[in-house]
């Protein structure tokens, strides 16, 4: 080991150590960082004592200004709950009409109203509410069992063709599979519904008897207009809204196996308060006034 020295360059003392003509300076420690390290030193100790730190064996150090963040989420959750308590007491039992017009509520519905349709309706309406394959676009289409608040309400509490004592019953025979009529039948109705879309494919024979048969097989739900009934959930099959599609094919296979969708009730897994937001909510979506 080389005797230390003094670099004549920095100025600084080397500390004797060198490797391959390479000295190492013996340079001290910058007084910021000691400044630093000194205050953050104290700083800790400081917080050690004044707020919660040391565990112990049964409990822990709660430090001299006693803050409980513990107590503090309560007291936070608490206040939260409160404050929903305002608003979900009168979504619960005023008219949707006074609930519509009052724009704090509304501002509630915009708000709240996008998390709970997620967690709970768009797995299967999208998160836009425009629909999947098999499930109805409930942003746009005509709605199956009626728009006005009441009503949607109704459909998310009890559901379609559920578990739910009062569900809503809706159900497309099978008439091709329980040989209701013939394939010719089938496949004449698939054009004549095509043509009820903008597209002409019949002749004028043609279309007098698929007009025949559909009066005498599908108007008695879906109405002499195709237009849909509320009364029996039946959809409008006159429009660009199709819940399983509306080509040439899935129509006919519709025709022919028949359809029974599913809609759960939400009647015990959702507040009343929820699920009259959720029926605002779409409503909001729609543009519609309850």
């Amino acid at each position: 080991m080389a005797l230390k020295e003094r670099d004549e360059f920095s100025g600084q003392l080397t500390t004797g150590h060198e490797w391959n003509g390479i000295k190492e300076l013996n340079t001290p420690v910058p007084r910021l960082l000691w400044a630093f390290l000194i205050s953050m030193t104290l700083f800790a100790v400081v917080w050690t004592i004044l707020m919660p730190s040391w565990p112990g064996i049964s409990s822990y150090f709660r430090g001299v200004l006693g803050v409980d963040q513990h107590q503090a989420v309560r007291q936070s959750l608490a206040e939260a709950e409160a404050e929903r308590a305002i608003w979900s007491e009168r979504l619960a039992n005023e008219d949707f009409s006074s609930l519509a017009g009052d724009e704090a509520i509304m501002t509630v519905v915009r708000q709240s109203g996008p998390v709970l349709f997620a967690d709970n309706c768009a797995g299967c309406h999208g998160l836009e509410a425009t629909g999947n394959r098999g499930y109805p676009n409930i942003a746009q289409a005509p709605m199956m069992w009626g728009d006005d608040a009441d009503t949607v309400a109704e459909t998310i509490r009890v559901g379609i063709n559920a578990v739910h004592p009062e569900t809503r019953y809706a159900q497309m025979l099978a008439f091709g599979r329980d040989q209701m009529l013939a394939g010719t039948d089938i496949s004449l109705l698939a054009d004549y519904l095509v043509e009820l879309s903008g597209e002409p494919v019949l002749t004028v024979e043609e279309r007098e008897t698929a007009e025949m048969l559909f009066a005498d097989n599908c108007a008695a739900c879906h109405g002499d207009d195709a237009l849909g009934m509320i009364e029996t959930g039946a959809p409008n099959l006159a429009d660009a809204f199709w819940i399983y599609g509306g080509d040439r094919s899935t129509i006919r296979r519709s025709i022919y196996d028949g359809r029974e969708g599913t809609m759960p009730s939400w009647e015990g897994r959702l507040s009343t308060a929820q699920i009259r937001l959720l029926a605002l909510y779409v409503l909001d979506l729609r543009g519609a006034t309850p």
